[in-house]
């Protein structure tokens, strides 16, 4: 996989940068700041951008903010955001087209689940780490979900598959499949094969907390 990578500190970068070279991805860019990320992406375009979430120029949220730039002028390019600290407030709008990911940089620790999110996000997939979910689904909705659709709900936003989610939670997975039927009815999602469904149960959740 051709991966471009946006992170300031030069240590993290040159370990990212080694340890996805050494999982057999190739590395077309890195950049330190926001500026030069839009522009390397623009023209190396490459199939996967690992980003992090605060960049310079300004140090705040300007790694999210070129995601967003990205995403809206190269929409076929995956994004893994990476951030210190749980920030959400550009993940829901980026979550909605898929061939997204949010993950603390902690998870960069267990390289195997870390690889296997990349490939979900270029496959097109999405992944939002455990601690964003359990922030976003933090506060009470409007339609009350029972604590167990809750947590299919946030493995859902994880970008469990129905089997992963009956894995994670010891449950069989025709109990599951009922559980996210229950949650796509009480937050009125019809069946559209046009839309993503699973990340749209989020979304609606996320706008009535």
């Amino acid at each position: 996989m051709r991966i471009v990578i946006g992170e300031d500190s030069a240590l993290f970068r040159e370990g990212l940068a080694s340890l996805l070279t050494e999982a057999g991805h190739q590395i077309v860019g890195r950049a330190g700041d926001a500026t030069t990320l839009v522009d390397l992406v623009a023209r190396e375009k490459p199939e996967l951008a690992v980003i992090d979430v605060r960049m310079p120029p300004d140090l705040t949220d300007d790694g999210a903010r070129a995601a967003r730039t990205i995403r809206e002028s190269q929409p076929e390019v995956a994004i893994v955001l990476l951030s210190q600290h749980v920030e959400t407030r550009h993940s829901v709008e980026l979550v909605t087209r898929g061939g997204f990911g949010y993950l603390l940089k902690d998870r960069v620790l267990d390289v195997d689940a870390f690889l296997d999110v990349l490939d979900r996000v270029a496959a097109g997939g999405s992944a939002l780490d455990p601690e964003v979910v359990a922030r976003l689904l933090g506060r009470p909705a409007t339609r009350t979900l029972t604590p167990r659709e809750r947590e299919v709900l946030a493995l859902m936003a994880e970008g469990c598959t129905n089997a992963g989610i009956a894995r994670r939670l010891w449950l069989n997975e025709r109990t599951v499949e009922t559980h996210v039927g229950s949650i796509m009815t009480k937050l009125g999602l019809v069946d559209n094969a046009e839309e993503h469904r699973r990340v749209l149960a989020v979304l609606t959740y996320l706008g009535e907390r």
